[in-house]
């Protein structure tokens, strides 16, 4: 029936783990979930270990860390039943009734043969008391946490890997692109190739917390490397659109590319600064990438 893939890297598990065990058990499904280390610290090992005393839970690990696609598709192969939920491992379930959700919103497989649920995410309405992480509060919180009405608007782009169910066969005909080894897009490049192969995504309203918060320096990082891939898949495929997209093609178009980019370096340590504040301005995040690209 169902195999929950946890993809776990420097993270504690055990209670989501224990959540999600008490759900299905309660669902009287069939499951395993399937939590696969991919090169944490020890420390983080030997506490995850654990889990596996549960029933229906594996804990594996990897022998070297492969990267955000790699681990999921080597779960997606190890997987035993037909029915796949992807989730991070940065995860809180927020509702009792999360598994059941899912389960109640299959469609049927002789009228829908393929397609692909997605939950969405949300955050914290009260904002961390550390002020380093409040530019990745804030972020998730005004641009990631969307409705399913809102998501429904765009279902292909919107599409998220934190939390999803597909078909296992289904999967195995589109797969994680593996040539994408830093941070970042792995959704973006899924979403499209979903939309190409004409498979649906249907939106629902049965989101995780993402409770990993990274600290603004870190989060700042991971988001130019993720910009690395945008800017490689929208050189591969010209119908890779996002909001950033948008502006950067329009400034290329007007002959602006250079300057922002010029710009960017200038002013890019005061507007790390800011970012880095209790009180950091989502416009200027959204400079800081674009003039990222503009760099390029």
């Amino acid at each position: 029936m169902l195999s929950i893939l946890i993809p776990v890297f420097n993270f504690d598990i055990q209670n989501l783990v224990a959540e999600l065990h008490e759900q299905c058990v309660r669902a009287s499904i069939d499951f395993e979930i399937y939590c696969l280390d991919d090169g944490s610290h020890a420390g983080f090992r030997r506490r995850n270990a654990g889990i596996s005393a549960l029933s229906g839970v594996i804990y594996a690990e990897m022998p070297q860390n492969v990267g955000r696609s790699k681990i999921r598709n080597e779960l997606a192969r190890r997987a035993r039943f037909d029915y796949l939920i992807f989730m991070d491992c940065d995860a809180r379930v927020v509702s009792a009734d999360y598994i059941q959700n899912y389960l109640s919103a299959l469609p049927d497989p002789r009228q829908t043969p393929k397609f692909v649920l997605c939950g969405g995410r949300t955050y914290s309405p009260v904002p961390p008391e550390d002020p380093a992480l409040r530019l990745h509060w804030k972020y998730g919180s005004r641009r990631e946490q969307t409705t399913a009405a809102q998501r429904r608007q765009h279902p292909h782009h919107a599409f998220m890997t934190n939390n999803f169910l597909i078909a296992k066969q289904v999967f195995a005909d589109i797969q994680f692109d593996e040539s994408l080894t830093r941070y970042g897009h792995e959704d973006t490049a899924f979403g499209l190739e979903l939309r190409r192969l004409g498979i649906p995504v249907f939106h629902l309203d049965n989101p995780l917390e993402h409770i990993g918060l990274e600290p603004a320096p870190v989060f700042l990082e991971k988001s130019l490397k993720a910009l690395d891939n945008l800017h490689l898949l929208a050189r591969r495929d010209e119908w890779i659109d996002t909001r950033l997209l948008h502006w950067y093609r329009r400034f290329r178009a007007w002959h602006l590319a250079p300057f922002a980019g010029w710009l960017f370096g200038r002013l890019r340590p005061a507007i790390a600064r800011q970012l880095c504040s209790s009180a950091p301005s989502l416009v200027l995040f959204d400079f800081f990438k674009l003039g990222y690209l503009c760099g390029k």
